[in-house]
């Protein structure tokens, strides 16, 4: 019976003294290279972080749904809420991170004035984010939409294209990879850093709105988890705006 009780508490014991496993999916750059900067702050704490690296836009996502992963960190407030209409999932953001430019990028002009009659622009396809492209387009002169103010335009609301532009919709990790076969292409920033495209070179660039801000997301069910919160405070921390700032020299900014 002592030799029982014995092994009970040795149990116990390290089951309170283990850590806690906290998978976390996120794109390359800059989103996971944040996280493992709080890798070693987050063990110290009892948390053993495992990061899945992703290069679409929707498996985060779906996993998370799925209870794969515990919180996923890649994308802003639009596109989550786009993705929760449209699928069905109730997903729920914790705190947001960073803001990233969007821009447009050419290896054929170097300026916006140069683009020709016809020329090719590629944008993403996804409903959040082909609208943000088409209104930059816009807000450059180069279309003019229906409704600038829509954040979910499609093509179809394009009321004018003087310049007759062949807009071309793009899953959002090809789009870095179009930069040299088309006139014009809109590429996140993530992509655009990981690609080693500059992003102070872009010819059109949004340079980050709230609107925008990159969120750590998780699920109603386990938000409130001792270790989800310990990585919420440590991707809010001061160190991490830090190293956001020196490591990234402005192509992204803080956003908390």
């Amino acid at each position: 019976m002592k030799k029982t009780l014995a092994i009970l508490a040795a149990l116990v014991s390290l089951s309170v003294h283990a850590n806690e496993k906290l998978t976390v999916g996120a794109t390359p750059v800059p989103h996971a290279e944040i996280l493992e900067f709080v890798k070693p702050t987050l063990a110290k704490e009892g948390v053993d972080l495992d990061i899945k690296v992703f290069t679409d836009f929707i498996q985060p996502n779906q996993q998370l749904a799925l209870k794969n992963l515990d919180a996923n960190y890649y994308q802003y407030r639009p596109f989550l809420d786009d993705y929760n209409k449209t699928r069905h999932t109730d997903l729920v953001p914790v705190v947001g991170v960073h803001i990233e430019p969007f821009g447009a990028y050419s290896t054929k002009i170097k300026n916006i004035a140069e683009l020709k009659d016809g020329a090719t622009v590629s944008i993403p396809n996804d409903p959040v984010n082909t609208g943000r492209a088409l209104v930059l387009l816009h807000e450059a002169g180069l279309i003019k939409l229906k409704d600038p103010s829509n954040t979910l335009a499609t093509q179809r609301d394009i009321a004018e294209n003087p310049k007759h532009l062949k807009i071309r919709e793009l899953e959002g990790a090809l789009l870095a990879r179009s930069v040299s076969q088309v006139d014009l292409a809109f590429v996140f920033a993530n992509y655009a850093l990981e690609a080693g495209i500059d992003t102070n070179s872009a010819l059109i660039v949004e340079k980050g709105k709230s609107l925008y801000i990159e969120f750590l997301v998780a699920r109603p069910d386990n938000i409130n988890d001792p270790g989800l919160q310990k990585l919420a405070k440590a991707l809010n921390s001061d160190e991490v705006r830090q190293f956001i700032l020196t490591r990234y020299k402005g192509q992204i900014a803080p956003g908390f």
